[in-house]
């Protein structure tokens, strides 16, 4: 009987990558070393009604219209599309109950911040492309969004 091949994965290390996406908010996790690439993935937790926090009238009027998966693959072809330079957590505010950074119909100039992605416990404020307006949020607070993933369009 033959002895099966050794294999080049590590299985501590892939153990260690899946304990850190677990003790993050992060829904996954690629990594690649000398040709060696390992991605763990998870599904977000679902959020009940039950789990959720009550929102402030002026939250309510703030939050993001839902956007259907189909209609936002077609929104990243769009020329004033701001995607998600990395995998985490947007937050449209600087902190909890703050005002938002921006708000459909703002106008925003280039370098401002509109909003913030935590990424391994670390706030990263995503600065606007270009001067514009805000036509659209494609994204809610605390929504984990993925790498180029549409985030908002400035026209």
């Amino acid at each position: 009987m033959m002895k099966p091949p050794h294999s080049p994965i590590d299985t501590a290390v892939v153990k260690e990558i899946a304990e850190l996406l677990s003790s993050s908010d992060l829904t996954e996790i690629e990594v690649e070393h000398e040709g060696l690439r390992i991605r763990v993935v998870r599904a977000p937790a679902p959020v009940t009604f039950a789990q959720a926090a009550p929102l402030a009238p002026a939250v309510l009027a703030a939050a993001p219209v839902a956007v259907a998966a189909a209609e936002v693959a077609d929104l990243s072809k769009h020329p004033g599309v701001v995607p998600s330079p990395m995998v985490g957590t947007a937050y449209l505010s600087p902190e909890p109950g703050a005002a938002p950074f921006i708000e459909i119909g703002a106008t925003v100039k280039e370098g401002q911040t509109v909003l913030i992605i935590e990424a391994m416990k670390t706030m990263n404020a995503i600065p606007a492309p270009r001067t514009g307006t805000v036509t659209r949020i494609l994204v809610g607070n605390a929504q984990p969004v993925e790498y180029g993933e549409p985030l908002l369009i400035i026209e």
